[in-house]
């Protein structure tokens, strides 16, 4: 972002302009939206990240697509939990570089409001690519079909909840120079629950077993995240600056 634009960001939310909360969180969504796209190669990396690893698998297991074809799930989603750590650690250490961070901990809106915002732009940044490269992922793993729609849609209850409790993480360790380690280490015992349930509905549905239970709990999780994790970040945010 360049200093005019952020200067006109940061009005936006000043003291002096009173937004109400709707508006608060479309200015900032907005703005990283428009951020993140004038720095497409930043959006790619996570995709090409996802295909590479997607790619390893395969000629380490060899080429059975009755083994790849059970496996698939699970890869998919190791796939999508590392490409997103990948691009977790950007989330708040560009906005801390430029100063924009420390002036969204001084404006009168909340600011779990603002993360919330923030989160949200991130993981629809993330999301869209991963639904356009899943066919061919689906495709190169010989997924079931059967399990294609259902591989869809935990990725949408799941996604979600990867992105707010990695925002957690990536708050507590913004204002450290080296942080991917330790952001890491923080967010992937964290995420083994989303896992366990994703490849789990997935499994059940190759079984032709019931599935719903799992899918219900993996909206719970989004639920407890959506409703805590804004809280937590907006403190991690400040223990951090602070």
């Amino acid at each position: 972002m360049n200093n005019i634009e952020h200067t006109v960001y940061v009005n936006e939310l000043s003291p002096v302009n009173s937004l109400r909360f709707s508006q608060a969180f479309l200015a900032v969504f907005k703005r990283d939206i428009q951020v993140a796209i004038q720095s497409p190669m930043q959006l790619l990396e996570p995709v090409f990240f996802m295909l590479l690893i997607a790619i390893l698998f395969p000629l380490a297991l060899g080429h059975e697509q009755q083994l790849l074809a059970t496996l698939a799930g699970g890869i998919v989603w190791v796939c999508v939990i590392l490409a997103s750590l990948l691009s977790m650690e950007r989330l708040f250490k560009d906005d801390f570089q430029d100063g924009t961070l420390e002036q969204l901990l001084l404006t009168p809106q909340p600011l779990p409001l603002l993360v919330f915002a923030k989160v949200c732009a991130h993981w629809l940044l993330m999301i869209v690519p991963i639904l356009l490269i899943s066919p061919l992922l689906a495709l190169l793993l010989h997924l079931p079909l059967a399990s294609y729609t259902i591989l869809l849609v935990t990725l949408l209850l799941g996604t979600p909840s990867i992105i707010f409790i990695g925002a957690v993480g990536a708050a507590l360790t913004v204002s450290l120079k080296k942080g991917g380690i330790l952001l890491g280490l923080l967010n992937i015992p964290l995420f083994v629950p989303i896992l366990i349930f994703a490849t789990s509905a997935l499994r059940a549905v190759g079984a032709d077993a019931p599935y719903q239970s799992q899918l219900c709990f993996l909206g719970m999780i989004l639920t407890g995240c959506m409703t805590f994790a804004p809280l937590m970040i907006g403190y991690s945010l400040k223990v951090s600056l602070s």
